[in-house]
Formats: C-alpha cells, structure tokens, sequence
C-alpha cells in the first residue's frame, strides 16, 4: 500500500488535521473495539466519509473493513456498512456535483488501484461470493454492488478467480431469481460484467438456464414496452451469444427463437414510440443478427434461419419492414437484420421475394426498397441497408437473379409502363445525375450477374432507347459510354466493377466488349496517363479490366486476340507499368475495410468505394492476370490446349455426372421398391405363418375328431341295430319320394299357372326356373337312395353267409374235438385189436385232422374278408344317412319356397284384378281371362282347320 500513498498529495492537500485524524481514530476503534455496538458505528461513520474521503479511507480502512467481512459475519448491519464502505472506495460512479473536469483520469486509477488491493488475496473474492449468498437484503445487495464494480476495474483477474472457486457461477446465477426486483435488476448488471469476453462463463452461464430466466424477465416487463430492465437482459443475453456457437446452438436447440417472435409485434400506430421502446427494438433486432451472423458457421446460421422462418420471425420482420410510421433507425435496422436473415437460405429468399408493400396497387417489397435505394432524398445509411438486403436476396440464389434480370429482357417489359420493375429501377439509377445512384445501381446489377454465366450472356440482348430518334443501344454499350464521358469518380468506378464482374469468365460479353473498336483505346489511354491521387484507383481498375478482356479472351477478333493485346499493352503501357497500375486496387485504404464484411458500412458517401464480393473477384483475379501478361503466345497455345482438354474433360464428367445421378435416382425408385416388396413379403409370410398354425391346429382337430370317431365305432356290440336302422331309412326314404312326388305334381300345377301371366312377372318365371333346375338336382338324388337300397340287401346277405359259416366252423370244431378225445384216450380201445387195424385208424385220424385244419384256415381268412366289406358297407351306410340329412334340408327349403311363390303368385292376381277394375271403372275396355283363355283356344282351332 505505500505506492498509494504517494497519491495523496492531490485531494488530501485540503484535508484538515481533524478529518485525517477522524478516519484514523475510527479505523482505531474498528480494530480495538470489543464491543460490537462500538465497532457498527465507526463502520458506519467510516462509510459516510468514505465519498468525500475515498482516498484516505480506501488506504486506512481497506484491511480493518475485510477482517470485519471475515469476524462479524453474524451481524448483518456491520457487514452491510463495510461492503457499502468498500463499493465507495473502488466504484467510480461518483456523483455529478463532485465530478470535476481534472479529476476522471486520476478516479479511475484510483478505482484500478484499490480493486487490484482487494482482489490480490483471492480468498476476498470467495469471501464476496460467500456474502452474496445471503438473503438479508442489507447484505446481499451492497455485496451484488461491490462484485460488479470490482469485475468493471479490473474484468480478466475477477473472472478467473470467480471461475475456480467452487460453484462461485452458479451462486450469482440464483441472483436472476430473487423476488426483490433491485437485487435481481443489479444481478442482471453483475451478470454483464462477467460475462464480458470469456467463453466459458458464458457457457457455465447459459447452461444454468440464463435464456429462460433472462426471457421470463423480458416477457414480464413487456416485452419491448419494457424499461431499462428490458434492456440489461438483452445485453446479457447478446454476451452470451455473440462470438459462441455453443451458446447459439443452445439457444436454437432450446427453441428459445420460437420466444423472440412477440418482440416484434407492432401495432397500426406506430407514432409517438419513446426513446426505450427504440432501444429495447434496436437491441432485439441486433439479437436477431448475432444468430444469423455471416461470421458464423454456415451450418449453424443456416438452421436459425430456418427455425426464424418457421416460427413466424421473418413475417413478423417483414410486417415491420412494410409497416408506416416506424423510426428510421428502427427501419434501417430492421432492413439489415431481414437481409441476414435470408442471407444464402433459398426458402427465406422465396418468401421475400413474395412480399407486397400495402399500396395500391400492391407492389413487392424489393421494389419498394430499390425505390428508396435509387432516391437520393432518402438518408445514407437507409440507402446503403437497402443495397445490402439486395445483395443478400441474390447471394446464393440463381433464381432470384433470373427474376432481376428477366425484368430487363424485351420480352418481358411491361409496355403499358402501369408498373415499375426491379430491373427499370436499377437502369434508371445506372444513369442518373446522383453518384451515389450510380455506384448502387451498377453494385446491385453485378450481384445479380455473380457467378452466373448464363444471365451475362442474356444481359447482353438489352437494349436502351438513349433518345428520341436515335436507334437503341445495348446496356454494355451505354455503360461504356458514360465511362469515357469523363464522369464522377464514383460513378465510374462503379461501372467499371459491372464491367469486370460481368465480363469475368464470360467470353461471349469478352467478345462483345472488344467488338466495339474505341473500348480498348480508352482503356489503354487510361492506364497510361500519369494522373493524380483520385484516379490511380479507376487507373486500376481499367487495368483489371483490360487484363480480364485478355484472359477470357476466346480469340474469336482477329484484331483483338490476346497476343495484340499484350503487344498493344508492351508498347503504350509497358508490362512493369500494367502491374504497378493493377495493383493500385488492393493497396488502397478502403479495399482492406470491405473485405472485412459483407454489409456495406461506410461513414460517409464518399467512402462508398468498393464492393465486398468485388473484393474477391479482384484477389482471385490479380495473380492470374499477372502471370497471363508475360505469358509467351506459345504458353498460351499451350493454356488453350489445357483449357480445352480440361473443358472436354469436364464435359466427360459432367455426362457421368448426370449418368452417375440418373442411375442414383433409379437406385432410389429400386431400393423404394425393394422396400415395398419386402414389407409385401413380410406381411405374406406373416399371413402365411398364421395360415400354417391354423392349418395345424385344424389338423390337430381332425385327428382327435378321428380317434373319437373309432372308439365310437368299436362300442357298437351289434348290427341289429344297424339293421334296424337301415330299415328305418328305407321306410323314410319311401316316404321322401312320395313327398318328392306330390311337390312335383304341385309344381308342375304352378309352371302352368305362371306361364299364363303377363310379362310384368317374367322374373318370377325365371327364378321358378331355377327352382325346377334344384328339384331336379333332388330327383338326381333319389337315385342315390336306390342304389343305397341295394347295398343295404347286398349287406344282410353277407351277414347271413357269415352266420351260416360260423355255425358250420362251430359244428367242424366240435367233431374234431370229439375225434382228438377218441384218439387221445386208450381205455376205451379193445384190447383185443391188432397192431395194423390202430396203425390205420391213426393215420386216417392225422388226415381229417389236416383236412379240417385247413378247411378252419380257409374259413378263417373268408371270416377276416367278410370283416372287411363289412366295414366298408358300414361306410357307404354313414355316406347315404349324410346325403339323406341332406336331402331332407332340400326338401324344406323347396317347400319354403313354393309356399312363397304360391303367396306371391296370390298377391299378383290380386294386384291385376284390383288393376283391371280400376281399368274398367276408367273406361277402358278390360277382357277377363276366361276371355282370353276362350279368345287362344278359338285362334288355335282356327289354326288346324287352316293346316287341315
């Protein structure tokens, strides 16, 4: 601290002995003071001293004042005296009356000094973090004061040591929410100052949810009606997006643009706006520019763009841009920020190019805004937004230079002149008296041809009636023209930017240009008069343009091709002079200011000098021009060998290119195919897999069906019941034909009915047709009932033949038991038989046995046959009891039906006779049916007796 005692020479000199030693018998009294009472007050007598005094204060009591933020942290009071003591000592906001002209300097060295004291110790700093923490209001605000003042003096050191402390961000972030709107406004302000110029608070800021409280705070203040308020949170919420796409991406991923778009709602009186509402206004359209800033990445600027599209910011921008009344700051801003807004993004250009201006009639807004750009009654910088908004509707977008340069086409002028187009705007301020006109207009066209060959070849069929008389002249001719007129240096240096932008890479307007024998003379004669200050830089630029009319010379002018023209340049100009001249461009003071940035910003008319897009066209161009000048005529044979081999190689290109992208769109519509087809196969399988478990499960049930339908069969002991129940079909079957035959009969009865009506009831006819075809189809099936009939005898006498094999294999069994038994027992034997007559008796005894033996066998396997066709009779029987159940359910429906003929037949002769009486009670002769039956008979005897 003694450093700071040299200064106390200036405002000390008139301090009284009793005020010096005032401060020091207070600091005495911090320091000693053991009583708490006692120490309060010399903090708060140190404080009222401390604005008149700040030096001696500063110096004294700096120490006492933060052993007293450290000891007496349990009174609130104290600590609020010593922090409002220290914000007088380092702050520099000095009252008004007290500010003296000789003093600023000398203030802020003060400020400087004692902040870089306090914060040495950095443990002062958390110590200040720790405090603002509270919630007594006595303590937090003069903390939230004194943090704010130290980031002001000394930004960088403060910033670091609150980034390591341990969650020292976070802690001043809970400021933004405070209930009391003087600690959350000064939190606001504390905010700003540490934010300043470091990217990662402002990350640490953002991230702890800055946007929605800063956004919150500006919605309930009003929005752009807001106070000063308003305006702190959008200079906080600019500091942390400005120069950070991290933070600009999060506040589009936050869908915090989609909140800007209530800003700009204005209302149809636009009158009377306060001098707040235009700073708050002014801020939000800057905010809007910072998110689509030509600077940023193209990625990230291009989806904010889309996002402001989408949310309905750009209309609301556009309703501002078209509204009346708005201040002309307001609407020049307004006019920059829409320009970036649809700066290089296709669908935000289509829309303003779809603007109407609300008059009558109605005209588009480009028009509108050209009006102002050529006026030169309207204010400067109006004018120069307006180009800008023009350079960024063409930037990039091929079909809004079609539509530019479509207007100036003959085929395309209105001739009735009821509508001013956007190209007659631009040819008119080409040829004005203003300079200022001149040079917009030629910048304005030359972006409308920027990197596009095919509209430089098409502005060359305009043509411009020059006066009453005269023939018309082409628009490149007319340009040339007013240059070798002599004009204004604006002007011409304008013009020749058209030229040389229009000319670049084009050779057919190369061509064109040379045709006209006087070009080149003044170009040369230009170059080689030793001029002043004022014209070295259109020196220059004919130079560029005569180096441009050599390197896209196409040698089509025998006279002008590229080696007369070099030879032309080594004798008038000399190469070494060509260069020096050629260089005059990118060495003047104002090329290196518009290569800075595209938006056209000058301080004063006579700066507007070059173009931004200019500029690179003239770094691109420079070189290349250079080395063509000394280039030999066999180089640029060779150059045109090359040139032509890389046109045809990338005609080659081009072709496979296109092949390449045909064959990728056929790719496309395959893999879309594939895709169909496989989703069509999944769902097939699908089906197919369900079609198999149900196939399954139906199999499953048949089988069991089957095994049920055996046992069934086996529990059947008898066939007399089937015998029986044969019989009672036959009896059922007797009786089914005798009701088949009655149907028949009343059928044949109705067939004769029908065909005696009229045609009104042919359809009943037809459907008593097919009813015959289905009693037929029955009568079919009587025929099975016969032949059912005749298996059914054919079946008893199986059974009987079975039965008398049976009884006659019982009958062989018995014998041949009674024959074994004989043999078998000795006893009954007379003893008296010989030995030859038992010899015998056995052997015939073996052969009956072998006999009956196989007879058995025979009738055994004859038994297993007769099993069999039994088994499949009782089959055929199970078939003929389906096809009788059948026969039956025919048989009721063809009785439902013919009573339902008979009914409708009933019906019709009652709706004839009820139409033949109301015939006859009209008066019109009605034959009845006997009548007419009698009338036929009479006609047919009368047809035998002719062919008899």
């Amino acid at each position: 601290m003694n450093f700071l005692r040299g200064v106390m020479g200036g405002p000390s000199a008139g301090l009284q002995p009793s005020g010096a030693e005032t401060i020091q018998k207070l600091c005495d009294r911090v320091a000693s003071s053991t009583l708490l009472d006692d120490r309060r007050d010399a903090v708060r007598a140190l404080k009222s001293l401390s604005k008149k005094y700040r030096l001696e204060v500063g110096v004294q009591a700096m120490e006492h004042l933060i052993h007293v933020l450290q000891t007496d942290r349990s009174d609130s009071e104290i600590i609020g005296y010593a922090l409002d003591t220290l914000y007088n000592v380092i702050s520099n906001d000095l009252e008004e009356e007290e500010q003296e002209e000789n003093l600023p300097k000398q203030v802020d060295d003060l400020g400087s000094q004692f902040t870089e004291i306090f914060i040495k110790q950095q443990e002062n700093v958390t110590l200040l973090l720790t405090l603002v923490e509270e919630f007594d209001f006595h303590v937090r605000w003069p903390g939230v004061k004194l943090l704010t003042s130290l980031l002001k003096q000394q930004g960088p050191q403060v910033q670091q040591i609150i980034l390591v402390s341990p969650m020292g961000v976070s802690r001043l972030m809970d400021l933004l929410a405070d209930s009391r709107e003087v600690i959350r406004n000064d939190g606001v302000l504390l905010l700003q100052q540490l934010t300043k110029s470091n990217a990662a608070i402002q990350k640490i800021v953002a991230f702890e949810n800055a946007f929605e409280r800063l956004l919150d705070i500006i919605t309930e203040e009003g929005n752009s009606d807001g106070g000063i308020v308003v305006e702190d949170c959008l200079l906080l919420i600019q500091n942390l997006l400005k120069n950070n796409n991290s933070n600009q991406n999060f506040f589009k991923e936050g869908s915090y643009i989609q909140r800007m778009k209530p800003w700009f709602e204005v209302g149809d009186d636009n009158c009377g706006w306060s001098a707040q509402k235009v700073t708050n206004l002014h801020l939000m359209l800057q905010l809007v520019r910072v998110l689509v800033s030509p600077t940023n990445p193209p990625g990230a600027t291009s989806s904010c763009q889309k996002a402001m599209f989408h949310c309905g910011l750009l209309q609301q921008l556009c309703t501002i841009l078209m509204a009346t009344g708005v201040p002309a700051d307001i609407l020049t801003e307004t006019i920059n920020t829409v320009s970036e807004v649809i700066r290089g993004c296709q669908m935000n250009q289509d829309y303003f190019a779809s603007v109407n201006a609300p008059s009558n009639p109605p005209r588009p807004a480009i028009v509108v805004l050209l009006m102002s750009m050529v006026n030169e009654r309207q204010p400067f910088v109006l004018r120069c937004a307006v180009l800008y908004c023009f350079q960024c509707f063409l930037y990039k977008n091929q079909k809004g230079q079609g539509e530019i340069v479509s207007t100036l086409l003959p085929s395309t002028i209105d001739a009735t002149g009821n509508s001013v187009s956007a190209g007659q705007l631009l040819c008119g301020g080409l040829f004005s008296t203003d300079s200022l006109s001149n040079w917009c207009a030629a910048v304005a066209l030359a972006h409308a041809l920027q990197e596009n060959a095919t509209l430089k070849e098409q502005l060359l069929r305009v043509q411009l009636a020059t006066s009453i008389g005269n023939p018309p002249v082409s628009l490149l001719q007319q340009c040339t023209n007013i240059l070798s007129q002599g004009s204004k240096v604006q002007t011409r240096v304008g013009l020749l930017m058209l030229l040389c932008t229009w000319l670049s890479n084009c050779s057919i307007a190369v061509t064109h240009f040379l045709h006209n024998p006087s070009n080149i003379p003044f170009l040369t004669g230009q170059i080689a008069e030793n001029l002043g200050e004022e014209e070295q830089l259109v020196q220059g630029l004919c130079a560029l343009l005569l180096g441009i009319s050599i390197y896209y010379n196409d040698n089509s002018l025998e006279n002008y091709r590229k080696e007369k023209l070099k030879q032309l340049i080594e004798k008038r100009i000399g190469r070494e002079n060509f260069i020096e001249k050629l260089g005059f461009i990118s060495k003047h003071e104002l090329y290196s200011r518009a290569a800075q940035k595209p938006q056209p910003s000058f301080s004063s008319p006579d700066h507007m000098v070059f173009d931004h897009e200019f500029t690179k066209l003239v770094k691109e161009l420079e070189g290349v021009i250079s080395k063509a000048i000394y280039k030999s005529s066999e180089e640029d044979k060779k150059e045109e060998e090359v040139k032509k081999t890389l046109e045809q190689h990338d005609n080659i290109v081009t072709h496979y290119k296109k092949v390449i992208r045909e064959q990728d769109q056929e790719l496309e519509e395959l893999k879309q195919r594939i895709n169909t087809l496989t989703s069509q196969n999944e769902q097939l399988q699908a089906t197919v897999t369900q079609q198999v478990s149900q196939i399954q499960q139906h199999k499953d049930q048949y089988n069991l069906l089957k095994v049920q339908l055996g046992k069934d069969t086996q529990h059947h002991n008898s066939h007399s019941d089937t015998f029986q129940m044969n019989g009672f079909q036959t009896e059922e079957v007797s009786k089914l034909k005798e009701e088949l035959e009655e149907w028949k009969n009343k059928h044949e009865l109705l067939q004769g009915q029908l065909r005696e009506k009229d045609s009104v009831i042919e359809t009943l006819k037809s459907s008593q047709w097919e009813m015959g075809t289905e009693q037929s189809s029955q009568t079919s099936k009587s025929g099975g009932l016969e032949l059912s009939d005749e298996l059914q005898k054919e079946l008893d006498v199986l059974r009987s033949q079975v039965q008398l094999q049976s009884a006659e294999i019982s009958k062989l069994q018995m014998e041949n038991q009674k024959l074994q038994n004989t043999a078998a027992d000795p006893v009954s034997v007379h003893s008296s038989a010989s030995a030859a007559s038992n010899s015998d008796l056995e052997g015939q005894l073996e052969q009956e046995i072998k006999q009956l033996k196989s007879e058995v066998k025979a009738l055994s396997e004859e038994k297993e046959a007769l099993k069999q066709h039994l088994d499949s009779s009782s089959s055929t029987v199970a078939i003929l009891q389906d096809e009788k159940s059948k026969l039956q359910q025919e048989v009721a429906e063809s009785k439902k039906e013919q009573d339902d003929l008979l009914v409708l037949l009933a019906d019709q002769d009652q709706k004839l006779s009820a139409l033949k009486v109301k015939l006859k009670n009209l008066g019109v002769p009605v034959e009845d049916e006997d009548d007419i039956e009698s009338g036929d008979q009479g006609d047919e005897d009368e047809d035998e007796d002719e062919q008899d």
